[in-house]
Protein backbone atom coordinates (compact mmCIF):
# COMPACT_ATOMS: atom_id res chain seq x y z
CA UNK A 1 0.00 0.00 0.00
CA UNK A 2 1.49 3.70 -0.88
CA UNK A 3 1.88 6.28 1.89
CA UNK A 4 -0.81 8.97 1.38
CA UNK A 5 1.36 11.99 2.03
CA UNK A 6 4.15 10.05 -0.60
CA UNK A 7 4.28 12.78 -3.23
CA UNK A 8 5.79 10.65 -5.47
CA UNK A 9 2.97 8.80 -5.95
CA UNK A 10 0.52 12.04 -6.10
CA UNK A 11 -0.95 13.43 -8.67
CA UNK A 12 -1.81 17.51 -7.78
CA UNK A 13 -3.97 19.98 -8.95
CA UNK A 14 -3.89 23.09 -8.21
CA UNK A 15 -5.89 25.76 -9.73
CA UNK A 16 -4.43 29.41 -10.97
CA UNK A 17 -6.84 31.15 -8.96
CA UNK A 18 -9.65 30.94 -7.16
CA UNK A 19 -11.90 32.52 -9.58
CA UNK A 20 -10.15 30.75 -12.48
CA UNK A 21 -10.95 27.11 -13.83
CA UNK A 22 -7.13 26.36 -15.52
CA UNK A 23 -4.64 24.79 -13.51
CA UNK A 24 -1.84 22.64 -13.51
CA UNK A 25 -1.34 19.26 -12.21
CA UNK A 26 2.18 17.44 -11.35
CA UNK A 27 3.12 14.39 -10.80
CA UNK A 28 6.93 14.32 -9.65
CA UNK A 29 8.76 16.81 -12.26
CA UNK A 30 6.22 16.04 -14.76
CA UNK A 31 3.42 19.03 -15.21
CA UNK A 32 0.63 19.12 -17.47
CA UNK A 33 -2.28 22.07 -18.09
CA UNK A 34 -5.57 21.00 -17.10
CA UNK A 35 -9.08 22.21 -16.61
CA UNK A 36 -11.13 21.88 -13.80
CA UNK A 37 -14.81 22.52 -13.02
CA UNK A 38 -17.24 25.76 -14.23
CA UNK A 39 -17.99 25.67 -10.03
CA UNK A 40 -14.74 25.94 -8.70
CA UNK A 41 -12.89 23.44 -6.70
CA UNK A 42 -15.07 22.90 -3.36
CA UNK A 43 -14.86 20.64 -0.34
CA UNK A 44 -18.73 20.19 0.00
CA UNK A 45 -19.08 19.14 -3.34
CA UNK A 46 -23.15 18.13 -4.53
CA UNK A 47 -24.70 16.67 -7.57
CA UNK A 48 -24.84 19.13 -10.11
CA UNK A 49 -22.90 22.14 -8.89
CA UNK A 50 -20.74 21.32 -11.96
CA UNK A 51 -17.34 22.14 -9.56
CA UNK A 52 -14.18 19.62 -8.63
CA UNK A 53 -14.38 18.27 -5.51
CA UNK A 54 -10.94 19.05 -3.49
CA UNK A 55 -9.60 16.17 -1.35
CA UNK A 56 -7.20 12.95 -1.85
CA UNK A 57 -8.89 9.98 -4.21
CA UNK A 58 -7.57 7.28 -5.87
CA UNK A 59 -8.13 6.50 -9.77
CA UNK A 60 -9.83 2.83 -10.32
CA UNK A 61 -9.62 2.17 -13.93
CA UNK A 62 -9.40 3.29 -17.68
CA UNK A 63 -12.33 3.36 -20.41
CA UNK A 64 -11.20 4.07 -23.47
CA UNK A 65 -12.48 4.39 -27.57
CA UNK A 66 -10.31 2.30 -29.16
CA UNK A 67 -11.81 2.77 -32.30
CA UNK A 68 -10.28 6.19 -32.08
CA UNK A 69 -7.16 6.25 -30.78
CA UNK A 70 -4.26 3.11 -29.29
CA UNK A 71 -4.02 3.08 -25.75
CA UNK A 72 -0.67 2.65 -24.87
CA UNK A 73 1.03 0.60 -21.99
CA UNK A 74 -0.94 1.51 -18.72
CA UNK A 75 -1.19 -0.21 -15.38
CA UNK A 76 -4.44 0.57 -14.26
CA UNK A 77 -7.11 -1.94 -15.30
CA UNK A 78 -8.61 -0.37 -18.78
CA UNK A 79 -11.38 -1.91 -21.27
CA UNK A 80 -13.17 -0.05 -24.53
CA UNK A 81 -16.34 2.08 -24.33
CA UNK A 82 -18.80 0.64 -25.92
CA UNK A 83 -22.08 2.40 -27.71
CA UNK A 84 -24.26 1.09 -24.66
CA UNK A 85 -21.95 2.24 -21.96
CA UNK A 86 -23.50 4.99 -19.65
CA UNK A 87 -22.79 6.50 -16.17
CA UNK A 88 -26.14 7.07 -13.85
CA UNK A 89 -26.00 10.44 -12.18
CA UNK A 90 -29.04 10.53 -10.39
CA UNK A 91 -28.85 9.85 -6.54
CA UNK A 92 -32.50 8.24 -5.96
CA UNK A 93 -31.04 5.02 -8.04
CA UNK A 94 -29.48 1.83 -6.70
CA UNK A 95 -26.30 2.18 -9.48
CA UNK A 96 -25.41 5.97 -8.50
CA UNK A 97 -22.17 6.99 -9.63
CA UNK A 98 -21.70 3.09 -11.60
CA UNK A 99 -20.71 2.30 -15.31
CA UNK A 100 -24.76 1.46 -16.22
CA UNK A 101 -25.81 -0.30 -19.93
CA UNK A 102 -28.12 2.01 -21.83
CA UNK A 103 -30.67 2.97 -22.29
CA UNK A 104 -31.51 2.84 -18.67
CA UNK A 105 -34.31 4.42 -16.85
CA UNK A 106 -32.45 7.13 -14.65
CA UNK A 107 -30.66 9.95 -15.32
CA UNK A 108 -27.35 9.31 -16.50
CA UNK A 109 -24.84 10.48 -18.92
CA UNK A 110 -23.48 8.39 -22.10
CA UNK A 111 -19.85 7.69 -22.31
CA UNK A 112 -20.49 7.00 -26.01
CA UNK A 113 -19.23 10.75 -27.20
CA UNK A 114 -19.14 12.75 -30.67
CA UNK A 115 -17.12 15.00 -28.83
CA UNK A 116 -14.54 13.18 -28.03
CA UNK A 117 -13.79 14.12 -24.17
CA UNK A 118 -14.41 10.95 -23.36
CA UNK A 119 -12.14 9.24 -25.97
CA UNK A 120 -9.96 8.64 -23.01
CA UNK A 121 -11.02 8.22 -19.04
CA UNK A 122 -9.75 8.27 -15.75
CA UNK A 123 -12.27 7.27 -13.46
CA UNK A 124 -11.18 8.97 -10.08
CA UNK A 125 -12.61 7.03 -6.71
CA UNK A 126 -14.74 10.06 -5.74
CA UNK A 127 -18.27 9.01 -3.43
CA UNK A 128 -17.78 5.24 -4.42
CA UNK A 129 -17.32 3.33 -2.07
CA UNK A 130 -19.68 3.27 -1.25
CA UNK A 131 -21.64 6.20 -3.21
CA UNK A 132 -23.49 8.16 -1.03
CA UNK A 133 -26.06 10.91 -0.52
CA UNK A 134 -25.96 13.77 -3.50
CA UNK A 135 -22.43 14.38 -3.05
CA UNK A 136 -21.12 13.77 -6.42
CA UNK A 137 -20.79 11.61 -9.35
CA UNK A 138 -18.75 10.94 -12.46
CA UNK A 139 -15.64 13.19 -11.60
CA UNK A 140 -13.30 11.70 -14.23
CA UNK A 141 -10.05 12.77 -15.78
CA UNK A 142 -11.03 13.09 -19.36
CA UNK A 143 -9.93 15.23 -22.64
CA UNK A 144 -10.39 18.44 -22.59
CA UNK A 145 -12.54 20.68 -25.00
CA UNK A 146 -9.95 22.60 -27.76
CA UNK A 147 -10.40 26.03 -26.11
CA UNK A 148 -10.02 24.63 -22.71
CA UNK A 149 -13.13 25.42 -21.34
CA UNK A 150 -14.22 24.78 -17.88
CA UNK A 151 -15.91 21.09 -16.87
CA UNK A 152 -18.72 20.09 -15.09
CA UNK A 153 -16.41 18.96 -12.30
CA UNK A 154 -14.37 16.69 -13.87
CA UNK A 155 -10.55 17.23 -15.20
CA UNK A 156 -9.57 17.33 -18.44
CA UNK A 157 -6.15 17.86 -20.09
CA UNK A 158 -4.89 18.42 -23.74
CA UNK A 159 -5.34 14.74 -25.87
CA UNK A 160 -1.62 14.11 -25.91
CA UNK A 161 -0.87 15.22 -22.29
CA UNK A 162 -3.67 12.54 -21.38
CA UNK A 163 -1.85 9.73 -23.15
CA UNK A 164 1.53 10.79 -21.75
CA UNK A 165 0.02 10.89 -18.03
CA UNK A 166 -2.07 7.61 -17.87
CA UNK A 167 1.01 5.42 -19.02
CA UNK A 168 2.77 7.11 -15.37
CA UNK A 169 -0.22 6.19 -13.16
CA UNK A 170 -1.15 3.05 -11.45
CA UNK A 171 -2.59 1.51 -9.10
CA UNK A 172 -0.37 3.09 -6.32
CA UNK A 173 -1.31 6.58 -7.48
CA UNK A 174 -3.48 8.94 -5.54
CA UNK A 175 -4.95 12.31 -6.97
CA UNK A 176 -5.03 15.34 -4.21
CA UNK A 177 -6.85 18.48 -5.50
CA UNK A 178 -6.10 21.38 -3.74
CA UNK A 179 -9.21 23.97 -2.81
CA UNK A 180 -6.94 27.23 -3.11
CA UNK A 181 -3.66 27.83 -5.11
CA UNK A 182 -0.28 27.67 -2.92
CA UNK A 183 -0.02 31.57 -3.49
CA UNK A 184 -3.76 31.91 -1.96
CA UNK A 185 -2.88 29.53 1.61
CA UNK A 186 -1.08 31.63 4.55
CA UNK A 187 1.32 30.19 6.09
CA UNK A 188 0.94 29.66 9.98
CA UNK A 189 2.65 31.99 11.65
CA UNK A 190 6.24 31.88 13.23
CA UNK A 191 7.89 33.25 15.96
CA UNK A 192 10.13 34.95 13.58
CA UNK A 193 6.65 36.68 11.89
CA UNK A 194 5.68 37.21 15.52
CA UNK A 195 9.22 39.14 15.61
CA UNK A 196 8.45 41.53 12.64
CA UNK A 197 4.94 41.74 13.59
CA UNK A 198 6.13 43.83 16.57
CA UNK A 199 8.46 46.49 14.41
CA UNK A 200 5.42 47.01 12.21
CA UNK A 201 3.51 48.00 15.20
CA UNK A 202 5.95 49.88 16.20
CA UNK A 203 5.41 53.80 15.87
CA UNK A 204 8.70 56.42 16.08
CA UNK A 205 6.54 58.21 18.24
CA UNK A 206 6.60 55.90 20.86
CA UNK A 207 10.11 56.44 21.88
Amino acid sequence: MSDPDDSSDALVVQADSADSALGWASLGERRWRCVLGAGGVREDKVEGDAATPAGTYPLRRIYFRNDRLVLPKVRLPARPITEHDGWCDDPRSPAYNRLVHVPNEWSHERMWREDGLYDLVVVVGYNDDPPEGEWGSAIFLHIARQDMSPTRGCIAFARDDLLELVTLIGPETHLDVHSLPKAEIAPPPSDDDDDMKQFEDFDERDW
